[in-house]
């Protein structure tokens, strides 16, 4: 088996400022040529509408987000010199990671992006409008088991929505049970990080998957990738357009196992993965870093003049 393969990560959003990018997206050729696109196929200016959106997660801050993670692969591409071998994406890494690998064009990815925001907040405004995602870290399998099972004693709706690392998880559950489970998280040691919301993968929301199937998937049609993309579900290997949009329809419904996308890209022998775009979670838990070189592409290193540049 080949080792020292390299793989490009997209990682999930966080919290996206319009003034962290800005000069990024306006300036760096990379973003600037993509951002045209985006605005071809909007029928506006994102940078307009991103610097005017309310919200961390905006329908313009998201696809600003895809936008910059595409322009931070195209940089890396030139600036190491790589050619990936695989590329994955976590979350709504999973979109760039369609469009980067060829399966999506970057025009159709873009209209992907807007369309699956509209779906997200007109389901949640009627469906399951009391369900949060409460991330936490510092909680062992075992501890968290029991926490979970007290839930199940109460009759309690919840889902595993996430599996960061061993010990970093994010739970789907109502709002009214957040104070508890954020009590029950400390006295066992945990540490409960930031919620999201709207929600996301969990299988109470099919629903959501059949609308978002329904009103964007089926108008677009999925080429098989050039770069092979690994699932973020499972870890799955996939080589042709079904497999890829299946996997950007299962988002909705099943977790995301990053460990599982871990032991399958060091299983076909990938030893670096170049982290492109803002990322302060998958590129940095110990699952990556102690499996990995980390190599970060981001939108602050790639607007540094050369000479400052830190090597590899």
């Amino acid at each position: 088996m080949a080792t020292d393969r390299a793989a490009f990560v997209f990682p999930g959003m966080g919290p996206t400022r319009f003034a962290d990018v800005a000069r990024f997206m306006v300036v760096h050729p990379s973003a600037r040529d993509l951002v045209a696109v985006a605005d071809d196929r909007l029928g506006y200016s994102l940078v307009d509408r991103f610097s005017e959106a309310d919200g961390d997660y905006s329908t313009e801050a998201q696809i600003a987000f895809l936008v910059n993670c595409l322009a931070m692969a195209a940089w890396a591409e030139s600036e190491f010199g790589v050619s990936p071998d695989y590329c994955t994406g976590p979350s709504f890494g999973g979109k760039a990671a369609a469009a980067y690998s060829g399966a999506l064009s970057t025009s159709d990815a873009v209209w992907l992006t807007a369309e699956f925001a509209r779906c997200l907040k007109e389901y949640f405004a009627v469906e399951h409008a009391d369900a949060v995602t409460q991330s936490f870290a510092r909680t062992p399998p075992d501890r968290l088991a029991e926490i979970t099972a007290e839930l199940d004693d109460a009759g309690a709706w919840y889902e595993l929505s996430c599996r960061v690392d061993e010990d970093f998880a994010m739970l789907t559950l109502s709002e009214s049970r957040v104070e508890w489970l954020g009590d029950r998280l400390r006295a066992a040691g945990g540490l409960p990080l930031y919620q999201m919301r709207p929600p996301m993968h969990c299988a109470a929301f099919t629903g959501l998957a059949m609308k978002a199937d329904d009103e964007v998937l089926s108008r677009l049609d999925f080429a098989d990738p050039a770069v092979a993309v690994v699932a973020d579900q499972d870890g799955t290997v996939l080589t042709t357009g079904a497999q890829v949009r299946a996997m950007l329809l299962d988002g909705f419904t099943r977790p995301v196992q990053w460990p599982a996308v871990v032991g399958a890209l060091t299983g076909v022998g990938v030893s670096t993965v170049y982290v492109c775009g803002q990322d302060a979670l998958f590129g940095r838990v110990g699952v990556t870093t102690e499996s990995f070189t980390v190599v970060s592409a981001d939108p602050t290193r790639a607007m540094q003049p050369k000479r400052r540049r830190a090597a590899v």
